[in-house]
């Protein structure tokens, strides 16, 4: 009896908690198209589907915004510079992101101060943060190498204001893809810096109900959460709205890559940045090996 009880209970919580919005996007072997000519692949998870009929658990949006004629990112305006001071430099020499001194979850330290992103991110990255910066306080910049978005975006965005209040760099090498909600992690750098033949992805979000942005008024707290993140990065209200229209014009089946030209429309940094000659480094890069760290 007591367990029938507690099953009945396990229902209930489940039915009662309050669904967390992910947005994550495996990696697609498909070209890198610019805004102005945007091609959609319809994905599900980094796996690419045939069109078909899907059912919704909701009433259906009155524009499912299908047609690619709609997505007319030229029009919005760029988002401002942050005002924060940047560190006196980028450090864009070629790194071997397969090694490093530390890992902490999807964090792999490259040496005192450099930190790669490699892999998603969830509900447990915040600690696995703090525990980084509190071992390795000198960090300076993020390299986002292989970032396919988050399974928890309440964590993914603690994590972003975690990168601006730690004044981290961002930048995205030329073997680098952002994609999903690693984009929101991007725009949290007080510098944002992206090599050319980077790529980078967008799509809506999607709640466990199957529910997405266009779901809910815009004044919606599912909706205004993003938009307070954004203006805590830099953007004006209009930059923040334009941006994420921009990021929800295609649902969450299908995906809008950019290539680094367009993602620099909205990263504040239209200019390209140059790469400097590449410099030998004075000390061997060690070993990788795995931070011992336990939370409560």
């Amino acid at each position: 009896m007591s367990r029938i009880a507690a099953l009945l209970l396990s229902a209930l919580a489940a039915l009662t908690a309050v669904p967390t919005s992910a947005q994550s996007l495996t990696l697609v072997s498909l070209p890198v198209v610019y805004v102005s000519n945007p091609v959609v692949q319809q994905t599900h998870q980094g796996r690419a589907l045939t069109p078909a009929a899907v059912v919704r658990p909701v009433q259906p949006r009155q524009d499912d915004r299908q047609a690619l004629a709609a997505v007319r990112p030229q029009v919005y305006q760029p988002a401002a510079l942050p005002v924060w001071k940047a560190p006196p430099f980028i450090d864009r020499r070629f790194r071997d992101y397969n090694r490093g001194i530390a890992q902490y979850g999807p964090f792999r330290v490259i040496d005192e101060r450099r930190v790669a992103l490699v892999g998603e991110t969830d509900g447990s990255t915040p600690g696995f943060f703090r525990a980084m910066l509190r071992d390795f306080p000198g960090l300076e910049q993020l390299d986002m190498v292989e970032c396919p978005g988050t399974r928890d975006d309440r964590a993914n965005l603690s994590v972003g204001r975690m990168i601006r209040q730690a004044g981290l760099v961002t930048h995205v090498p030329a073997i680098g893809s952002v994609r999903s909600g690693a984009v929101e992690l991007f725009l949290a750098g007080v510098e944002r810096d992206i090599a050319e033949g980077a790529e980078f992805a967008v799509h809506s979000w999607m709640d466990p109900y199957g529910r997405e942005a266009a779901d809910f008024s815009i004044d919606a707290p599912e909706n205004r959460q993003y938009l307070d993140y954004y203006r805590e990065m830099g953007m004006t209200t209009e930059q923040a709205r334009a941006f994420y229209d921009f990021t929800n014009s295609v649902p969450h089946r299908r995906a809008l890559w950019l290539g680094a030209s367009d993602m620099r429309r909205w990263s504040g940094r239209p200019q390209q940045a140059k790469t400097p000659a590449r410099r030998s480094v004075a000390k061997p890069v060690p070993t990788l090996a795995y931070a011992n760290v336990t939370f409560s």
